[in-house]
């Protein structure tokens, strides 16, 4: 029954737009979040708190503005229509990203206000450069670091709203796996829709003890 039901439903390609979906977004949020945080602690200019406070509301933004948002950018009159990119996995990835930098920004922000200062006072009297000295705030920061790109996979990888305005749930295209849990409740199949749930749940920690495994690694590379 399971079998039957899950290959109409396109699970095998559900699970394949997801993990494409959620890891390259997590990747391209993790790039622009990390250099946003330490930026926005390294320098002080007008209107900052702005920025700052700017963020944290971003942070909490409702998916479905996001994905209301991209949809208006990526339809044929929007701005970015010429990229043919609504209804396709990578209109998906931009609307995650939009969701995710900015909780990945505020919270590298928060962590290097607390650490840098001390960070950088010791690597001026030590007489280190200003690369190493960001080597150094890196290396202070990896637990934070690690966390805050955990946190932006987490929800990339249970996002609902925005990636089904934007993706249209479309069979063996678009379709992610929270949107066939949706599509399963909707048809009122919810025990189907609870062992998707758990495999989900399962996808995610696997890959998440494969990245803890990882950094765990490469600290006992550091240290040894």
């Amino acid at each position: 029954m399971f079998s039957e039901f899950f290959l109409q439903l396109g699970t095998l390609d559900s699970v394949r737009v997801t993990l494409i979906m959620s890891c390259a977004s997590t990747a391209i949020s993790s790039i622009l979040g990390i250099a946003a945080g330490i930026w926005l602690e390294r320098h002080n200019f007008p209107g900052k708190g702005i920025v700052v406070r700017l963020n944290r509301t971003l942070m909490g933004v409702p998916p479905v503005v996001v994905g209301l948002i991209t949809y208006m950018l990526l339809m044929r009159r929007g701005p970015l229509g010429f990229l043919n990119w609504l209804f396709t996995i990578e209109g998906m990835v931009l609307a995650q990203v939009i969701i995710i930098t900015p909780i990945i920004c505020g919270l590298v922000h928060t962590h290097a206000a607390r650490i840098a200062p001390a960070v950088r006072i010791f690597a001026k009297n030590m007489g280190a450069s200003r690369r190493q000295t960001d080597r150094l705030l890196l290396k202070e920061l990896r637990n934070e670091l690690y966390f805050a790109v955990v946190t932006g996979f987490g929800r990339s990888i249970s996002e609902v709203g925005a990636v089904l305005m934007v993706g249209g749930n479309i069979k063996n295209s678009t379709r992610t796996m929270t949107t066939a849990i949706a599509t399963l409740k909707s048809a009122g199949i919810f025990t189907d829709g609870i062992f998707l749930g758990v495999a989900l749940l399962v996808i995610a920690f696997l890959l998440q003890t494969v990245a803890d495994s990882l950094r765990r690694e490469a600290s006992y590379d550091e240290n040894y």
